[in-house]
């Protein structure tokens, strides 16, 4: 029983977190942490000692975690060849 309330305090943890970063969209979110789910969920079912739900959870919350964190930029090439993205602000920032 602590094992699974561990679980499930890192999960409202790392949704709590990363709701308030997330630029992302709601749809892209919930695609992140059903990725994430799922990859949990087979990861629990392969590997010994692991449940399937204690798994699809930890993975749920790590999906959330990257989604919302991650940097969602469209990378553009300019006539020289090199990479840029173009902030909110109109700005070009070069990779």
């Amino acid at each position: 029983m602590k094992r699974l309330t561990l679980i499930a305090g890192a999960v409202a943890l790392s949704v709590g977190l990363t709701s308030p970063v997330a630029a992302q969209s709601a749809g892209q979110m919930l695609k992140g942490t059903a990725i994430g789910a799922g990859g949990g969920a087979l990861a629990g079912a392969i590997l010994p000692g692991v449940s399937t739900g204690n798994g699809a959870l930890i993975g749920a919350a790590g999906g959330a975690a990257y989604t919302a964190l991650k940097k969602n930029r469209h990378y553009y090439r300019d006539s020289r060849g090199r990479k840029y993205y173009i902030d909110k602000r109109g700005y070009r920032h070069y990779k």
